[in-house]
């Protein structure tokens, strides 16, 4: 056998196919001339059909049709340097919310010009604002929905956030750092009034939360409980010894199902009741806990009358 021939060269249509596999179908002007091409053969292969304008200065390789994450990814090569997917696209590619009819992007720095094909907004965006998910940039989870509350409605960022907790796409904490950071935006306020109907432990503090737990207790006045006391080695959140009860209160994103049921079961085992609610029953639907609580003292028979 022979020395192998060493390649010193790929050819122009092959790097361009090869950028462009890895762009989710789609290639910019300038990444056409690295691959070798001159303006003139950028105008043949376009007029042959396998260069096809999307923007300006961006192309679908091969054939025109794009998926959804063709269309972003082309977007942001179209908005240049720094531009990042964001608003309803950047929901959309999250997966917990539907895309605009135009693809949306940040520049960073003063306000931009859009086009027809393409939604322009301009803003700073601090380096853990931006995320690259499945090769496109785009604005972190919490920073979207930032953006979508100066942009739509209370009750469709509250559908927001509820999907993006559904897919685990928030973390603990997440929303707090959010909102601590964008004091003067004027999407902070409807954020969080949402986050209060949502996800309220991301605006309140455990002590708030128990704080309204015993005005509501209060409100239906039934007796006041003992707060965070052990029983059986577990710390509970509220007791009533005279009806045997406890109730939990449960960050509704973050508390442990397997520890939950083993804690459930433990008490139980031990003749006491457990009550559940999440922190979003005790905030949004204070006047259904308290009649829970009432129903079961009503008819525990070591209450106390």
């Amino acid at each position: 056998m022979g020395p192998l021939k060493s390649v010193t060269s790929i050819p122009k249509d092959a790097q361009v196919a090869w950028t462009a596999a890895r762009q989710h179908g789609v290639i910019s002007h300038p990444q056409l001339g690295a691959a070798g091409l001159s303006q003139t053969e950028i105008r043949r292969r376009v007029a042959a059909g396998w260069l096809h304008r999307k923007h300006i200065g961006v192309f679908a390789v091969g054939h025109p049709a794009l998926t959804p994450r063709g269309c972003w990814m082309a977007a942001t090569l179209a908005g240049g340097a720094g531009a990042v997917l964001s608003h309803r696209s950047a929901a959309a590619h999250w997966g917990i919310g539907c895309d605009g009819a135009v693809p949306s992007i940040t520049l960073p720095g003063t306000k931009r010009r859009g086009t027809a094909t393409l939604e322009v907004h301009a803003g700073r965006l601090r380096p853990d604002e931006v995320v690259i998910y499945e090769d496109i940039p785009v604005t972190s989870v919490g920073r979207t929905l930032l953006d979508l509350a100066e942009a739509i409605t209370l009750s469709e960022l509250v559908q927001t956030i509820d999907h993006a907790t559904n897919a685990r796409r928030l973390g603990r904490n997440t929303m707090a750092s959010v909102i601590n950071a964008a004091p003067g935006r004027r999407g902070a306020k409807p954020l969080r009034q949402a986050l209060l109907i949502t996800r309220p432990e991301d605006v309140l503090t455990r002590s708030e939360l128990e704080r309204r737990a015993l005005r509501l207790i209060s409100r239906a006045r039934l007796p006041q409980p003992e707060v965070n006391v052990r029983v059986h080695g577990y710390e509970v959140d509220l007791l009533w010894r005279d009806a045997r009860l406890v109730v939990e209160l449960d960050g509704s994103a973050y508390h442990d199902p397997e520890r939950d049921t083993r804690k459930t079961a433990n008490l139980m085992a031990h003749g006491w009741a457990v009550m559940r609610f999440t922190w979003r029953q005790v905030v949004n639907d204070p006047v259904w806990v308290s009649s829970r609580l009432a129903a079961w003292r009503r008819t525990a028979p070591g209450a106390r009358r």
